[in-house]
């Protein structure tokens, strides 16, 4: 049962990593906008936090310094796509391959460096719990954070103003402008807001999830939560279902690995991976689903003049 509780925990911790970046990527999304330079973003972002809490020993100060790396990195992006009309594909598979190499090169004196010890969190009370209190409450509060996110981004994108405007610039761009709303800014401020979210997962991945630096560390986790907003069709509720299940994917690896069952490790670590090829392929079968839930707009060019 207490193995059962560990990889409850894990599946939690991991599904955490997926669900930051894939809702912000979905605030991209719904605001017509497709950056496929998460990878990037993330990488950028693990070292940036990896070598601030290296320096201060701060945790919430590597969070930060990660969102800064991503927010940067993704105002870089939506400089290029929404202001001087560059593809959006080509430009984030460009800042995906610039966050590779950087991160790469910026990481090289932090190979070997440590963390400073730090204490278990445990909610009172609830910790103590046998199995529950081992598989959900004993996370790093960042797990919650990525829930209450999930949960007051459905509330942002459903029930405010803001968010019906946010998501009338993704459906009709045109018809937003026409209405005097600012649609090149608020795409903005959405990538932006993505990207910190995208450097957010990317700094907890070195600081929390596995506490060290090493090259690639991301290991297409970005491309994963990419894929996550189309399998969970723009939906935030989906998203962080399906960050889990994913997630959880993850870990049965490591957990089939424990107890010794007889598969290739090739093909444990490939897990993740087929599974998100498996469910997107059964998505694609019904393309009217997928249209239906789409920004309208997505991926597509603005021009206030045409």
């Amino acid at each position: 049962m207490e193995t059962y509780a560990l990889l409850m925990a894990s599946t939690l911790n991991a599904g955490t990593v997926l669900a930051l970046a894939a809702l912000g990527l979905l605030i991209n999304e719904k605001a017509g906008i497709v950056n496929l330079g998460a990878e990037g973003m993330m990488l950028c972002a693990a070292i940036a936090g990896f070598a601030t809490v290296v320096h201060t020993g701060n945790d919430w100060l590597g969070f930060a310094a990660g969102m800064g790396a991503g927010a940067f990195m993704a105002a870089i992006f939506a400089a290029l796509v929404i202001w001087l009309g560059t593809n959006q594909y080509a430009t984030g598979l460009a800042l995906s391959l610039f966050g590779v190499g950087f991160s790469a090169f910026a990481g090289i004196a932090y190979v070997q460096e440590k963390l400073p010890e730090r204490s278990h969190f445990s909610i009172p009370v609830l910790g103590d719990l046998p199995w529950i209190g081992t598989a959900v409450f004993k996370q790093h509060p960042m797990v919650y954070l990525a829930m209450a996110l999930a949960l007051g981004l459905i509330w942002f994108l459903y029930r405010s103003r803001a968010g019906l405007v946010l998501r009338a610039v993704g459906e009709s761009p045109e018809s937003a402008h026409a209405l005097g709303y600012p649609v090149r800014r608020i795409r903005l401020l959405a990538v932006v807001v993505g990207g910190a979210l995208c450097g957010l997962s990317g700094a907890y991945i070195s600081v929390i999830y596995t506490p060290l630096w090493v090259e690639g560390m991301v290991a297409g986790k970005g491309w994963i939560a990419l894929a996550l907003t189309t399998f969970a069709t723009w939906r935030p509720a989906r998203v962080l279902l399906g960050a889990y299940l994913f997630g959880g994917v993850t870990m049965l690896q490591f957990h089939l690995q424990g107890q010794g069952v007889d598969i290739p490790s090739q093909a444990l670590t490939a897990m993740p991976y087929v599974a998100t090829i498996v469910v997107l392929a059964l998505i694609s079968r019904n393309p009217t689903w997928i249209r239906i839930n789409m920004p309208a707009s997505l991926g597509k060019p603005f021009h206030p003049g045409s």
